[in-house]
């Protein structure tokens, strides 16, 4: 990431908050509820640089709808990728940024897959495929609707008359041919149903009529719901009982107002403004940790290159078959756990982080290089990590037969166990402990966790202790004993591996 172009964006942002303040009495609504986020079938292809890809994409579109409420981008790379966004017609320009801010933060979490991701205020989707801007209408439109029925009838020429749902009816169906008329946007209101309609700019007239047509008709189905969205591929419509969108061109009288209104919108706007500038600093403060956060990891990362224990994302991805849930271990707190074959035909354990290494890279290479080094028989061994892909990934030995309290607490594998074989568990594990506690470690480690679901068998049953990153590392004139909670940010990352 460039931080001075990031830094022009942030100040840019603090500049539109802080003058929507200034220009308008009152706060304007960005719209960011999420109506529905979907990731596609296409992806990037292995080994691609996407991850730039999309932030280059995204940066893009952010320049283009800077000024509009529209725009598009086909990124030239490897892999093109397209993308789109779009405000609705009602939105101010203020709002329309905020809510391209606040969907372009949602929608990397389908990555490597393409998305779209709707809120109430915009529309936005990236995909791989070369047809991108031409969709209309989409085997994946779907329809979002309240569970919230609303019951109106009324007797009319000795009928009963189901009042709401003959005005979201009418509302849908004037709405659909409003945005067809005035050009792919609508909104009305009839007897406290509100209707809203918005065509993407990138469809053509009939492309806009085929999709608002398909919307109107799935919309319909959310009654007797007090509101519906249709999310198609090229068009988004929704009613509700509440008025949610904005009157176009609407202005507030500016004549007639009072000494004591006139005050109170600079007292408000004061207030607000002070606001934005403390926000704007804790943003700033945040921006800049994060710059020395990234240098950090630089640093770290050539010194996890010399240490020979760094592993390519790339191939831990293959090893675990892209972490298929066929070769999924275990579930632990900070983490699954697959097993991967490498190219060389070693089996391993891989445990994917739910950390992020950009706040604790420093301390995760000291640790991981100090436990690294700690080899024993009774030990499960680290072999390395990976800390430069999307996520944190932990390399170890594979252990076959998982925990010891698989074994001890289920009556059938309970049986397999003879005392010869229980024996050499108990003196392997106190063998390791002993290693651990300084009889033969280059530190002193105390385990502080040991139970049986941390004692892992191999494939002859003989033990292997885990998680011993549950630790204090205590020079050698240092006490055993502490009042202190037990771990350490090693101790996080191995809790349960395997699953225990």
């Amino acid at each position: 990431m460039e931080f001075s172009a990031f830094k022009q964006t942030y100040w840019r942002w603090v500049f539109l908050l802080i003058s929507s303040f200034l220009v308008s009495s009152t706060l304007g609504d960005p719209r960011i509820t999420n109506a529905g986020l979907f990731c596609g079938v296409s992806q990037a292809l292995n080994g691609t640089n996407y991850v730039p890809d999309f932030t280059e994409l995204m940066k893009e579109l952010s320049d283009g709808i800077s000024n509009n409420h529209f725009a598009s981008y086909r990124l030239n790379a490897s892999l093109p990728m397209y993308g789109l966004t779009q405000c609705y017609e009602d939105l101010k320009q203020t709002d329309c940024l905020l809510c391209y801010a606040e969907a372009r933060t949602r929608i990397p979490r389908c990555l490597p897959r393409s998305a779209r991701i709707f809120l109430d205020g915009c529309f936005l989707r990236y995909d791989y495929d070369n047809n991108f801007f031409q969709e209309a209408v989409s085997s994946v439109d779907t329809v979002n609707c309240s569970t919230n029925n609303v019951t109106m009838y009324r007797e009319v020429n000795n009928r009963r008359v189901n009042l709401f749902e003959t005005n979201v009816e009418y509302a849908v169906g004037n709405v659909t041919s409003i945005a067809l008329r005035k050009g792919r946007f609508g909104t009305v209101g009839v007897d406290g149903i509100y209707a809203l309609a918005q065509c993407w700019e990138s469809l053509t007239p009939e492309g806009c009529r085929q999709c608002l047509q398909n919307a109107s008709m799935s919309v319909r189905r959310c009654m007797p719901g007090d509101e519906g969205r249709a999310l198609n591929a090229g068009c988004y419509l929704r009613y509700s009982t509440r008025k949610f969108y904005n009157e176009g061109g609407d202005s507030a009288d500016d004549h007639g107002i009072s000494i004591g209104v006139i005050i109170a919108i600079v007292s408000a706007t004061s207030a607000f403004l002070t606001l934005a500038i403390s926000a704007a600093y804790i943003i700033y403060t945040k921006v800049s940790k994060r710059k020395r956060e990234l240098e950090n990891l630089g640093r770290i990362s050539k010194k996890f290159d010399k240490s020979g224990l760094k592993f390519k994302y790339e191939n831990l991805e293959k090893a675990t078959d892209y972490f298929s849930l066929s070769r999924k271990l275990g579930q632990g707190g900070a983490g699954s756990v697959f097993m991967g074959i490498l190219p060389d035909g070693k089996t391993v354990a891989v445990k994917r982080l739910v950390y992020n290494t950009r706040q604790w890279v420093d301390d995760f290479f000291n640790e991981v290089n100090l436990i690294s080094r700690i080899q024993h028989k009774n030990l499960v061994k680290l072999l390395g990590a990976s800390i430069e892909g999307p996520e944190s990934l932990l390399v170890y030995e594979y252990v076959p037969n998982k925990s010891l309290d698989q074994f001890i607490f289920d009556e059938e594998k309970s049986k397999l166990l003879n005392w010869k074989q229980r024996l050499n568990i108990i003196v392997g594990t106190a063998e390791g402990l002993a290693h651990l506690h300084g009889g033969g470690s280059h530190v002193r480690i105390i385990h502080r966790d040991i139970k049986c679901s941390n004692v892992l068998l191999d494939d002859n049953l003989n033990a292997k202790i885990a998680d011993f990153g549950l630790v204090r590392c205590l020079a050698t004139e240092k006490s055993h004993l502490s009042t202190g909670i037990a771990g350490t940010l090693f101790g996080i990352f191995m809790q349960r591996i395997h699953g225990s």
